[in-house]
């Protein structure tokens, strides 16, 4: 029995327009009237879902990749760096001279005046900033870096994860067990729901480890090749309802 919906956004809940859509919303409406728990589990900061928690009011909100857990606006768990460390990963950054942008816990920093003012559709706006003498405990930490071997290496420095993000250039930097199903085995422990009682959609490199662990691990069918490979299963694509359709067919269908 699926006692918990583990769900991206971008490109896997949201269709392309950055929208969910009528279907998807009456569908975790149909979950929560049968008990089922939803999840919001992206790498995108919380302060970028407020409209979307509001359509579609997930049980839990995952955020950051996978670094804070909220439920109704709470804070249930969350794993951040130090100020210290959050200030030797933009050090190690500006050394790069790259773009880089920070989630706190309540807000998103970047020190590209033009992404500042152009973020990407659906986002909240982004706080400039040059960074020089920033103080503040970061969720993740994000770069635009010319290889992974540069990310590989600032990492190490500060001894905590990366990932890159498909199509581009951006890596991503976390504190340790803050991923996805880090935060999902978190959830667990405080909820008693076992990774079988779990299932998650995704579609880029940081739902992999999720999709292996839960018991039903969901690729879309827009998915890069490494995600679709690692699935127990392939719904439609975002743009098709994709995450929908498989909630219907596997969870609702009586």
């Amino acid at each position: 029995m699926i006692r918990l919906l583990s769900m991206d956004l971008d490109d896997t809940l949201l269709r392309s327009d950055k929208t969910i859509s009528p279907l998807t919303l009456k569908t975790l409406d149909r979950c929560r009237e049968k008990g089922v728990l939803t999840a919001f589990n992206t790498a995108r900061g919380e302060i970028h879902c407020t409209s979307l928690i509001e359509q579609a009011k997930p049980d839990f909100v995952i955020s950051s990749g996978g670094a804070m857990i909220t439920r109704g606006g709470e804070l249930v768990d969350a794993l951040a760096f130090t100020p210290a460390q959050t200030r030797r990963l933009i050090d190690l950054g500006r050394r790069e001279n790259c773009p880089i942008t920070v989630d706190t816990a309540g807000d998103y920093f970047c020190n590209d005046p033009d992404y500042a003012l152009h973020y990407p559709a659906g986002w909240s706006r982004a706080t400039y900033s040059d960074f020089s003498d920033f103080r503040e405990p970061g969720l993740k930490i994000c770069m635009e870096l010319p290889n992974p071997a540069t990310a590989a290496r600032i990492a190490a420095e500060v001894d905590c994860d990366w990932l890159g993000f498909a199509g581009g250039n951006w890596y991503k930097f976390t504190r340790h067990g803050a991923t996805k199903e880090g935060a999902l085995e978190r959830l667990g422990a405080r909820t008693g729901i076992t990774w079988a009682e779990m299932a998650a959609f995704g579609d880029d490199f940081s739902d992999i480890g999720s999709l292996k662990r839960c018991g039903f691990g969901i690729a879309m069918a827009n998915a890069i090749p490494e995600v679709r490979q690692a699935a127990d299963g392939i719904a439609a694509s975002n743009d098709s309802d994709g995450v929908a359709r498989w909630i219907e067919q596997n969870v609702l269908k009586d």
